[in-house]
């Protein structure tokens, strides 16, 4: 019956403050005494309205005070504060510790058998009822009773339990409510009518107004049928309560010939048959009258304390999901007479909501990146750098050696974390997917909420939240040591990925969330310059470190690119290097790095390097404009050898040039490689890609238009394969024009520029290191990286002048041949030290160039010359090995 599901908290209040009016009764009925001091004794405070709280022992005291004849019942409420201070809380300990075992069982058991809900609806309603009785209790005092006698009082770690048992069991009722319609629908057909036609027949009196009310309700009742629920038809039977509570005006009256008071079965069965009507048509309301946890709103404070303590216990994570629950009771905290409450309230709800969730995601997604942190480490034993130790402990047993007096400690092989003597032995591994199964439970116990017409979905935090930590895991594991600016080879970098993604994916048996479209997410994230978060990325970090730690020591001939390895290498001459290179730009790492930054990121690496060329660029173009008037002589007059030396010794910033375009071709040569891992990485994954762009390339000829030519070679070196013309070069360049100089005069700077690099090519042989080394097929210098930035720069020059690039290159062999015969003329041995090795670069431009051939180079320098250069070189490489 409704009386059984009445809040205690509101019978207290009545009781409380019904005595404050009416307290004449206190001194000369014992009845109304005991009942009296059993409201003072359960509460040292009761709610007056939402967080405003009345001090009963206080207030009645103080009341009591100043009337007379109450000086013993001033007595009985110090007594009573007394009782309740000491007793009260255990008290309601106790009955907390008795109602959360009870109602999950209750859940437990209508889970299992939903026929029960039925028969035992009342029970339900109860144990909702003196839950929420606890719950009020417990804030209520927490929040107001700032010194307690003990200071876990007011403090519940497993009141989220309570909370949890009774969202289910209002989930329970919600979800089987045709259950109880048709329960109660033949209850009140065949029960509640047949017993209420028998009491109207039992009455001695009965006015016939009364009559035909009483009547009507035994039709009402009796015209129930289950179609009706079976239709999903609605019921209301307001008017047979209203009729109801007219009843009782009418028998409620002094000399009514009916009277209430002396018909009291008339009275039971009619306050039972209003609670199962409730159950047909008024379900909601029975639910929200009896577990709204609305007030909870205006204790923000205890709301996040208890929160906080489900989270710190183990055992109550999979229950911390009932706090965000609780939320989408706040919308019942408005009032209709205070509609400008309505904004601040959805607010807080709506805060109180998402805070609660995002610690929940917080927690779930830190314990899957320990766990992937834990599988990185075990996976990072295997790599192949740990073998080296094992294989030389073996090859120590086997020949037979002394062991070293210093022996480093055994180190654990893999696998040694599986066994275990004792299966009670609790790994941190246990720890963290134990944590993870309960946070996702919590997760996964509802798809959606909904908070003042809000909708709210769980396991979107979670997504957010893992997304912005993967990003920042994957960085900080790329930022090996921030200090020292030391960084993770790539190699390394995707086997961690790949761990980490391997124990992503076995996410998914534990919550309900699409790990490719997360995978996909962060991976593509982290080919931009940013995140979502504006970040750096591995794009960013990569492409600054490869710039400044590599090709910025290249430049300074610190690091050497070795062709033949196709990587950059550490120069043997200088041992204070911090990186080695050769660790980082191999065809492995360059094919890693390829694949996790992908196409996106190294069109980001290209734009940077490209920006960094056409910067040198401009400086070559400032060089040529100081040395305008002799480079034009030198242009004009190269069929005089006489008058060309006596120019180009009038040339003083020769070196500076060939600085620069050797900066520029080892820019190059690294985006060739890394280019040529990109390739690598599409063909193995997308050869059917890769195929159709490849002949798409191949069918542009030399009678294509520019444009189409250039868009296909932007789509071809998108895909990692080389071309004839630079796009990315020819953007960069073309985006450095200025306005106001006119294209005559831009096409003449770039002829000037190729006549001087040509004719500086000879102060090459005057380096010491300009030597050729046919290990690493080039030289200490980096100077055969001369060939790409030759062909590529003056390439994108006059591509975006629109001059024929084929001419200007013959133009520019012709120069560098009769530059470079020269030195045979040179009587100066420190300048013609390494003349052999300089003939060599006519070699390699040609062979890097598709618009040049063997046959022109043949008509400007005699091929003789170059097979004696080669056998020198080879020649002086053999000796130096023996000295």
């Amino acid at each position: 019956m409704a009386c059984e599901c009445l809040s205690v908290d509101i019978m207290e209040r009545w009781i409380v403050i019904g005595f404050l009016l009416c307290h004449v009764g206190l001194n000369s009925n014992p009845q109304q005494q005991d009942l009296w001091k059993a409201g003072l004794k359960c509460s040292l405070c009761v709610t007056l309205i939402r967080d405003e709280v009345l001090f009963i022992h206080k207030v009645t005291e103080d009341f009591f005070v100043n009337l007379k004849g109450y000086g013993k019942r001033i007595a009985d409420i110090k007594e009573c504060r007394e009782f309740a201070t000491l007793n009260n809380a255990q008290f309601h300990r106790d009955r907390r510790i008795f109602l959360r075992s009870a109602v999950k069982d209750l859940a437990t058991v209508l889970t299992d058998q939903p026929g029960l809900l039925g028969p035992k609806a009342l029970f339900v309603f109860m144990a909702l009822s003196f839950s929420r009785d606890e719950v009020f209790w417990l804030v209520r005092h927490a929040e107001n009773i700032t010194k307690p006698k003990i200071p876990d009082d007011y403090i519940d770690t497993s009141i989220a339990e309570m909370l949890f048992a009774m969202e289910d069991l209002r989930v329970l009722l919600q979800k089987y409510k045709k259950v109880l319609q048709r329960y109660h629908l033949q209850y009140l057909s065949q029960f509640d009518a047949l017993l209420l036609g028998e009491i109207i027949q039992n009455l001695s009196v009965c006015p016939e107004e009364e009559s035909v009310i009483m009547s009507s309700f035994v039709r009402t009742l009796s015209s129930l049928s289950l179609k009706q629920v079976e239709n999903g038809d609605s019921f209301d039977f307001q008017g047979l309560r209203m009729d109801w509570f007219r009843l009782q005006a009418y028998s409620s009256v002094l000399k009514a010939p009916l009277s209430l008071r002396e018909n009291t079965d008339l009275g039971k069965v009619m306050n039972l048959i209003v609670f199962h009507t409730k159950l047909l048509d008024s379900l909601e309301g029975l639910i929200s009258d009896t577990s709204d946890l609305y007030t909870l709103c205006f204790y923000p404070r205890s709301f996040e304390k208890m929160f906080v303590h489900a989270l710190e216990d183990q055992s109550m994570l999979r229950y911390s999901i009932s706090f965000p629950l609780i939320c989408s009771h706040f919308i019942k905290s408005i009032h209709e007479l205070c509609p400008e409450e309505y904004p601040a309230l959805e607010n807080r709800s709506i805060s109180m909501c998402n805070s609660a969730l995002e610690e929940i995601a917080k927690q779930a997604s830190n314990n899957i990146l320990e766990i992937c942190a834990e599988q990185w480490s075990l996976r990072e034993k295997l790599l192949p750098k740990h073998s080296a130790a094992t294989i030389s402990k073996a090859r120590t047993v086997r020949m037979k050696k002394p062991p070293a007096r210093k022996m480093e400690p055994e180190r654990e092989k893999p696998g040694a974390e599986s066994l275990r003597k004792d299966r009670t032995i609790v790994t941190n591994l246990d720890k963290f997917h134990y944590n993870l199964t309960e946070l996702c439970v919590a997760l996964n116990y509802t798809s959606s909420i909904l908070v003042f017409h809000h909708t709210i979905i769980p396991l979107e935090y979670l997504y957010s939240q893992l997304e912005i930590r993967l990003n920042k895991a994957f960085v900080r594991i790329v930022n090996k040591n921030q200090t020292t600016e030391d960084i993770t080879k790539p190699s390394e970098v995707l086997a961690c990925i790949r761990a980490y993604i391997s124990t992503l994916q076995s996410v998914a048996h534990y919550v309900n969330i699409d790990v490719s479209r997360l995978i996909k997410s962060v991976m593509l994230q982290q080919t931009q310059s940013q995140d979502s978060t504006g970040e750096p990325t591995i794009t960013t970090i990569y492409t600054n470190w490869y710039l400044e730690k590599i090709l910025r020591q290249a430049s300074s001939g610190i690091i050497i690119h070795s062709p033949a390895k196709k990587a950059f290498i550490s120069s043997s001459e200088n041992n204070d290097q911090v990186v080695n290179a050769e660790e980082y730009t191999d065809v492995w790492q360059m094919q890693a790095l390829a694949e996790l930054i992908t196409a996106y990121g190294m069109k980001f690496l290209t734009e940077n390097l490209m920006w960094h060329i056409s910067s040198q660029v401009n400086e070559l173009k400032k060089l040529v404009r100081e040395c305008m008037d002799t480079l034009i002589q030198i242009r004009s007059s190269y069929n005089n050898p006489e008058q060309m030396m006596l120019l180009m010794k009038k040339l003083e910033t020769a070196d500076n040039v060939l600085k620069r375009m050797t900066i520029i071709g080892t820019i190059l040569a690294f985006r060739s490689m890394a280019m040529d891992g990109l390739r690598e990485v599409l063909t193995a994954k997308c050869p059917f890609l890769m195929g159709p762009v490849e002949c798409l390339k191949n069918c542009i000829s030399a009678d294509t238009d520019i444009k189409i030519t250039l868009s296909v070679f932007d789509l071809a070196m998108s895909a990692g394969i080389s071309c004839d013309i630079d796009q990315a070069l020819v953007t960069a360049l073309a985006n450095q024009k200025t306005e106001n100089t006119a294209p005559e005069e831009e096409y003449k700077m770039a002829c000037l520029l190729m006549v001087f690099v040509a004719v500086s090519l000879p102060k090459l042989a005057e380096d010491q290191l300009s030597f050729y080394n046919k290990d690493n097929e080039g030289y200490s210098n980096n100077i055969h990286c001369l060939a790409k930035a030759i062909i590529h720069v003056f390439a994108a020059l006059f591509t975006i002048l629109g001059k024929n690039i084929e001419e200007h290159l013959k133009e520019f062999l012709l120069l560098a041949s009769t530059s470079l015969l020269q030195l045979g003329q040179e009587t100066d041995k420190t300048a013609t030290r390494n003349r052999d090795s300089v003939y060599l670069l006519l070699q390699f431009i040609v062979e890097e160039s598709s618009f040049l051939t063997v046959d022109m180079l043949e008509t400007c320098f005699p091929y003789v010359l170059l097979r004696n250069a080669y056998r020198e070189a080879y020649r002086a490489c053999i000796l130096s090995t023996f000295q």
